[in-house]
């Protein structure tokens, strides 16, 4: 019997192989002239919903037909698997042109004639970064303008069927596809494919892509971009070569392509980042021995005497501060005062960015014919699920026309809903970081006797003190916690944003993205700003310590300072979010499509359609870029708004970012299914979300020089407090501890054993000691280092923000050559649009049309006129 159906499956595929000699592998219909636009699949399942489902299909594809697209169905016998069945789509040269006025598409109308730009003197220098001019410009520049049905000798329209770019005619079939009714259910209308494809009706719907990524299409027709695209880019040893925007916005669609154009931009501008932040990480690293603070910590004869007071009631020793000898060093590699020049610079540094990226997207704005592209044009047409959800109908005021609408008292019970989950979950988080919180108090004194009594832990003890197992643990549970949080909130945000029926494409994209980005920011940012503002500045003292929820005592810092602490945090949630996020970008689709794949690897490629090979494909999704710009902006407030702490955090960006455009690049062009283009003239809400970014970065980078790190008491001392002249620092250590008489401790503090019977124990705090007569109260030099800390606050914020806004005004937005040569094509595409009306009008009078009247001649010469005049 098993020998009969592998003999059965052996005549099945000779019979397809002598059906078709040719290859399948594609991108035709069966006479190999008209080229497949989409490709819809479905499985023919017999449950009760078949019927249904057949009735839905045979009146799409019907309605799909009388819209002018050509189908071939391909039958499930000639699929792989024996039970799919794919529609192929085809768009006619009418429907093209039909859609392509109705899409406002631009099209070329003569070469460009404005002379390139003058020549780079470090182009020389920059040649091992170029890509071949073939694969940078594969076609000339063009002056464009909108297509009109009415004036097709106007276009340099030499093939139509290539006239029309794939990217173009996919977007052109998906308007359609999104638009196409298929029926009357439950006395609603019913329409679009995205409805068909939750239903179950269709089980997919894509474009395909050219070819195979690792191969030529052997079709001489087919221009195979899509391997080019690979070789050239989505390999990672192609990572310090250009990227081919051009090429990347003629596959993908500007959409995608803006995408990587800013993030190729950020990448490079990080690149000035790290490399002073590493010069200032080097700075602290060569200075290290000369830190006169982590001398005297780990001299015996000063750190070795000066007894600390314990970190925990009872069960917490008496401790030696010179135990935190190592920390202290180490301490210093960040706390130094290239700290403040780093803070500074990075505020100055974001403002270029920003800025610099306006001009760079002007520039990409005129190349890629966006500059008149308005986003109603497409994203401000109505979405279909809000015309399918919102029955009422109003006259639009602009339009004269009735279109749906949602009743005011609708959208405020939805948005309401909307605000209260999002309040939920953003408690949540707060609550989740509590919870950490809680744990760091609650673990502290476990760690601190376990590595007091286990003897396997002495070595390691000087480096990984209780207060360093501590902050590394809670690091981890926490980021722990945040990939939790993340995974659930994605899907809570996406529902409650259906919810709320947005109007318009944008206005979903919108509001999709500040829910997203106001959990990621709480989620993400939260434990970096407990460490930067909160932990250790409401500790109180020995015998009078505040507690949270009056059981836990608050956490203290580490004599040599918080800031080690809050880089450590910052280190592994970064680092961490940055290697989880690589792992679910690029071994998670390859493990699926390989999984998806095993059945086909040993057939013959004529047996493999191109559209089945793209349908085991992953689906890149309609919010498959917004997650990309999410991970992104968030990195953006790591390097900003923490930057003081961490000088290198630029430099793990940048290392990030050139994987992070080549895992891009590789899981689009081999893991994914071809994305249906799109335009976009920007990178959205995004730019407002990175400016108020970098705004407040310039707050918390004040705060955390002035409030977490020791450069404020350290300058106050050196310059009001210091007795030696030779070394003004000597002395700062023992300036910096308060002391404590032992007795004084209430029973609910006290450590359950003295065995050297100590008398004053010291702790971080400037207070009088216990005869002075002002006991236990703030000294003065306490008062004096916070009004240095406000005034540093105040003068910092006020010299970095007129600086930003000093740049920001002298950076315009759009380059002056751009400006002219926007100016210039439209001046020319007025006159060729004009000169053509000239023409045809002569050519009526030429044939005695009496419509074409003398005025009509007239007026057309005055607007050619008056164009040139403008």
């Amino acid at each position: 019997q098993q020998s009969g159906r592998k003999y059965n499956l052996f005549l099945k595929r000779r019979l397809r192989i002598d059906k078709r000699h040719q290859s399948k592998d594609s991108i035709f219909f069966r006479d190999g002239v008209r080229r497949i636009d989409f490709v819809l699949s479905y499985v023919d399942d017999l449950n009760k919903e078949w019927e249904k489902k057949l009735e839905r299909r045979k009146e799409f594809e019907s309605n799909l037909q009388k819209a002018g697209l050509e189908l071939e169905t391909e039958d499930k016998k000639e699929s792989e698997d024996g039970k799919i069945f794919f529609v192929k789509i085809h768009a006619p040269w009418e429907v093209l042109i039909t859609y392509a006025e109705v899409l406002n598409i631009k099209v070329p109308i003569r070469e460009n004639d404005i002379p390139p730009m003058v020549e780079n003197p470090l182009d020389c220098v920059l040649f091992p970064l170029r890509l071949p001019e073939k694969v940078m410009h594969p076609e000339p520049d063009y002056f464009t303008a909108p297509f009109s049905k009415d004036k097709q000798e106007l276009y340099l329209i030499n093939d139509e069927s290539t006239f029309f770019s794939p990217s173009m005619r996919n977007r052109i079939v998906n308007y359609i596809l999104t638009r196409c009714p298929y029926g009357t259910e439950e006395g609603k209308k019913k329409f679009g494919i995205k409805r068909l494809l939750n239903n179950g009706t269709y089980t997919a719907a894509y474009p395909l892509h050219d070819c195979q990524y690792w191969k030529k299409a052997s079709d001489p027709n087919c221009d195979s971009e899509r391997y080019t695209l690979y070789m050239e880019w989505a390999r990672f040893l192609r990572f310090y070569k250009e990227q081919p925007l051009v090429l990347i916005r003629k596959y993908y669609g500007e959409k995608i392509g803006i995408y990587f154009a800013w993030l190729g931009f950020y990448t490079e501008m990080l690149f000035l980042a790290a490399v002073v932040g590493l010069i200032c990480f080097l700075y602290g690293l060569f200075t290290m021995d000369e830190n006169m603070s982590s001398k005297e910590i780990c001299d015996p004869a000063i750190g070795g005497e000066i007894i600390m007071c314990p970190l925990c009631d009872r069960d917490c020793e008496y401790w030696r501060l010179n135990t935190t000898c190592e920390s202290s060093q180490y301490s210093h590699l960040f706390d130094n005062v290239a700290t403040l020049f780093f803070a500074i610079f990075m505020g100055i540094w974001v403002t270029l960015f920003l800025e610099f990226w306006k001009r760079r997207q002007a520039r990409l704005k005129y190349e890629w014919d966006l500059v008149d592209f308005e986003e109603e044009q497409q994203q401000l047409q109505l979405r279909p699920e809000y015309e399918a959800k919102c029955t009422q109908k109003k006259k639009n005021p602009v339009t004269q026309e009735m279109e749906p609408y949602l009743p005011l008292t609708s959208q405020a019970v939805r948005f309401c809903i909307s605000g209260a989950t999002v309040l939920f979950w953003v408690s949540l988080i707060i609550a989740s970081m509590i919870a950490v919180i809680v744990y760091r108090l609650a673990v502290y004194a476990a760690f601190a006797s376990l590595m007091e009594n286990t003897q396997t832990l002495q070595p390691i003890s000087g480096v990984l003190t209780p207060q360093l197992a501590t902050s590394v643990t809670a690091s981890c549970l926490n980021f722990v916690i945040i990939m939790i949080l993340n995974f659930f909130y994605e899907r809570i945000a996406i529902w409650i944003t259906d919810m709320e029926i947005p109007r318009t494409h944008m206005e979903y994209e919108n509001r999709l993205t500040m829910k997203m980005f106001l959990f990621q920011f709480v989620n993400y940012y939260s434990s970096c700003f407990y460490v930067a503002f909160f932990k250790g500045k409401f500790v109180g003292y020995p015998g009078a310590y505040t507690y949270m929820f009056n059981r836990w005592r608050n956490e203290e810092c580490d004599p040599a300072g918080c800031l080690i602490e809050l880089t450590t945090q910052l280190t592994i949630v970064m680092a961490g979010k940055q290697i989880w996020g690589n792992i679910q970008e690029a071994i998670v689709p390859w493990i699926c499509n390989w999984w998806g794949r095993r059945k086909a690897r040993n057939n013959p490629e004529n047996l493999y359609s191109r559209w089945e090979q793209d349908h085991d494909l992953q689906t890149f999704g309609a919010l498959g870029l917004f997650y990309e710009y999410l991970e992104m902006v968030i990195q953006f407030g790591f390097i900003t708004l923490f930057v003081a702490s961490f000088p290198l955090a630029p430099l793990l960006a940048l290392m990030n970012n050139i994987l992070e455009i080549r895992v891009d690049s590789w899981k689009l062009t081999t893991q994914y299914r071809r994305p249906v283009a799109a335009k976009a003239h920007s990178i959205g809400v995004w730019q407002e979300i990175l400016n108020g970014m970098a705004i407040l970065s310039v707050v918390t980078n004040a705060f955390i020089v002035a409030f977490t790190s020791d450069m404020i008491p350290r300058l106050v001392y050196y310059y009001a407090y210091s007795e030696n002249e030779d070394s003004p620092m000597s002395g700062y250590i023992n300036n910096s501890l308060s002391v404590f008489l032992i007795s004084d401790f209430p029973e609910r503090n006290e450590p359950k054993e003295n065995p050297e019977n100590f008398v004053i124990c010291r702790y971080r705090d400037y207070r009088y000691p216990p005869d002075h007569e002002k006991k236990y109260l703030h000294t003065m030099q306490f008062w004096h280092i916070l009004a240095a800390k406000l005034a540093f606050i105040i003068i910092m914020e006020h010299v970095v923000f007129i600086v930003k806004f000093f740049v920001a005004w002298m950076i315009p937005d759009v380059p002056a050559d751009v400006k002219a040569k926007i100016k210039r094509e439209k001046y020319l595409t007025q006159k060729i649009l004009h000169e053509y009306e000239l023409e045809k009008l002569k050519e009526r009078l030429c044939q005695g049309d009496k419509r074409a009247t003398e005025k009509e001649f007239i007026a057309t010469e005055g607007r050619m006129e008056l164009s040139r005049a403008m």
